[in-house]
């Protein structure tokens, strides 16, 4: 695509999606969450929704895949349940108040491990984030600390254990 010749909606999106290259970015746009490019392909085949195109300017067609936003709930459980991340970029002001382009931005990032959406829950299976420091005490032993939450029930439970009884704990 040629740089300098798209829309003004197709360059604010560019500049969202170059922040969040690694989601699957699902931007409002009016009453529809539309995805362009590579994530409209990914988004057509997982949802089982047209690919279609769109018109930007000088250049040229773009690939094009969209839902009605009240249709969030149902389309992004699929992208998450086929292992994507989605970036939800909302509009942030009142398009009838805007001068301009609408103010768009990322309010929510969904992921497999962190999910708060009723379809992307499974009943009586927790989905846990893990994080694990090491540390080298001075003229010391080896210390490893754990960390594991919940963030749909909650549950988070931290502790540190010494390296060198890692091994046997986790058996």
């Amino acid at each position: 695509m040629a740089k300098g010749k798209e829309t003004p909606l197709i360059k604010q999106y560019n500049g969202i999606k170059a922040k969040y290259p690694d989601t699957v970015l699902l931007f409002r746009l009016g009453d529809f969450y539309e995805t362009f490019n590579e994530d409209a392909v990914i988004t057509a085949k997982v949802c089982g929704i047209t690919l279609t195109k769109r018109n930007n300017g000088a250049a040229g067609d773009m690939p094009l895949a969209g839902f009605p936003h009240h249709q969030l709930d149902a389309y992004l459980p699929k992208l998450v349940k086929a292992g994507y991340r989605a970036a939800v970029c909302e509009q942030l002001e009142d398009p009838k108040q805007a001068k301009g382009i609408v103010k768009r931005g990322v309010t929510e990032i969904v992921t497999p491990g962190v999910a708060l959406y009723d379809k992307l829950l499974e009943s009586k299976k927790n989905k846990f984030l893990a994080s694990v420091y090491y540390k080298k005490l001075k003229n010391g032993p080896e210390l490893i600390g754990l960390s594991f939450a919940d963030v749909s029930t909650g549950e988070f439970v931290t502790g540190d254990i010494l390296a060198k009884d890692l091994q046997n704990n986790l058996e």
